[in-house]
């Protein structure tokens, strides 16, 4: 399928909902240019609403055969690449366990917003584990239940949540970088996990460009 992909996407250091259609995309082997534009500056809404109707990152924007689309929320790009591009598995081909996966990618979706709130991605920085109040402290310990139970029943021959790679791996990627921000201590399943997933190039590779944003102030 010869489509021109271009993503909008926030500042690398904190937008946690531009990492994962970027990271599955980079591992799908998808091409596609990115477009990335600084967040909580006056100008940002009006450069966002420049490429997106909702304001707000990431988006998709695919050019095809003289037409031009913009999808936009980050479960509703990596739905749509899903189907465009079947050979890059980005759910698993069973259908059970593509359901589960499904279940867990939009209980991160929509769920967790005192990890959220409490946690607040910041790639670049280490700060101390911070006192979390009980939702906070219930969130991580559902969060590293999903972990351990989807690598104890799918991962055992690809080490992600449902074996290979899959979208479900790419929301909750930003997670694991939230923990490892903070120092959040996690049993040793979770703990590899959480490790496997910030050894991947295009993780480095993002990491890398959120620190040279700290560094700049983008």
């Amino acid at each position: 399928m010869s489509a021109r992909y271009t993503l909008i996407i926030g500042s690398k250091n904190t937008s946690s909902w531009s990492l994962r259609p970027w990271l599955a995309m980079k591992m799908a082997g998808i091409g596609f240019e990115e477009v990335l534009v600084g967040l909580r500056r006056p100008e940002t809404k009006t450069e966002i609403l420049a490429h997106s109707p909702s304001g707000k990152v990431p988006a998709l924007i695919i050019e095809e055969a003289g037409s031009t689309q913009t999808v936009w929320d980050s479960l509703a790009i990596c739905e749509t690449l899903a189907e465009r591009h079947p050979a890059a598995h980005l759910w698993p081909a069973d259908s059970a366990t593509r359901a589960s996966a499904r279940a867990v990618t939009a209980e991160m979706h929509s769920g967790f917003p005192d990890v959220r709130k409490q946690l607040s991605m910041e790639i670049a920085a280490r700060h101390p584990t911070p006192s979390l109040d009980a939702e906070a402290k219930g969130q991580i310990a559902r969060i590293v239940s999903i972990w351990e139970e989807s690598l104890a029943r799918y991962g055992k021959d690809g080490g992600f949540l449902f074996g290979g790679f899959t979208i479900a791996d790419a929301f909750y990627a930003p997670v694991v970088t939230r923990f490892e921000t903070y120092g959040i201590a996690l049993p040793p399943a979770a703990r590899a996990y959480a490790a496997r997933i910030l050894a991947l190039s295009p993780m480095r590779e993002w990491e890398s460009a959120a620190k040279a944003e700290a560094a700049a102030r983008i």
